[in-house]
């Protein structure tokens, strides 16, 4: 029993290095697309996605992202420290309330960092995180042709590199995909990678938003200590 247990094992292991040999980069995202979108839903998804936001040293923050990806348009509606804070992009235009108001006074402006090109940022920070890995199609992303057969989390994952251009981003990306059904299930950026720099985010869980198969939890450290930061919680249509 134990010898049949052992070539399993050997087997998997084996397999598992194959596929790595024989997929390219590019291969392994399309894969991973199929899986997450496989009725290619997200470029005209249109709904609000509600998440629990939570961080070791302060409350959990509510949040609802909502998209009309035909329109690029986005709403992220969040609760702070008793403030419902509002930013949104229509139409290539900015614009923000807090408690529903649109005249904000210059300290709560400021407080809460509401201009135009951080609303900008927020945007494309949550789209991204979200969109994932459909948004590994943007223009100006590198996707590098080897794929490796590496452990994340303790487990057998394929790992695929991603640069961008110096107009998109600087930063040196790496996701990690089940080998069995090419899943997501984590990736880990890096600003400086000689330095061991940036975070590390595993996901766990699915929800499945009109057709595409979302993480349920994203879970954020740091590369350096493994200090935890937080983690987003996906909370259902």
């Amino acid at each position: 029993m134990k010898s049949a247990f052992l070539f399993f094992i050997l087997f998997i292991s084996i397999h598992s290095g194959l596929i790595a040999q024989s997929i390219t980069g590019q291969e392994l995202l399309e894969k991973s697309i199929q899986y997450h979108d496989p009725k290619g839903n997200w470029d005209t998804f249109k709904g609000p996605m509600p998440f629990r936001e939570t961080r070791p040293n302060g409350p959990d923050r509510r949040t609802t992202m909502n998209l009309d990806n035909r329109k690029a348009y986005f709403h992220l509606d969040q609760t702070v420290e008793n403030y419902r804070i509002e930013k949104i992009i229509e139409n290539g235009t900015c614009s923000y309330k807090v408690n529903q108001q649109t005249t904000v006074a210059d300290s709560l402006q400021k407080k809460f960092r509401l201009t135009c090109p951080q609303i900008e940022r927020i945007k494309n920070y949550y789209v991204y995180l979200w969109g994932m890995p459909m948004k590994l199609r943007d223009p100006g992303t590198q996707i590098q042709k080897e794929v490796t057969k590496t452990t994340f989390m303790e487990k057998e994952v394929l790992s695929m590199k991603v640069t961008y251009d110096k107009a998109v981003g600087e930063d040196i990306w790496y996701f990690y995909f089940n080998p069995s059904n090419y899943a997501l299930v984590g990736y880990r950026f890096y600003h400086d990678e000689s330095v061991n720099d940036g975070e590390y985010i595993p996901l766990e869980g699915e929800e499945t938003i009109k057709g595409i198969r979302f993480p349920k939890t994203r879970t954020w450290f740091v590369n350096k200590d493994d200090r935890l930061l937080g983690a987003d919680i996906l909370e259902g249509k």
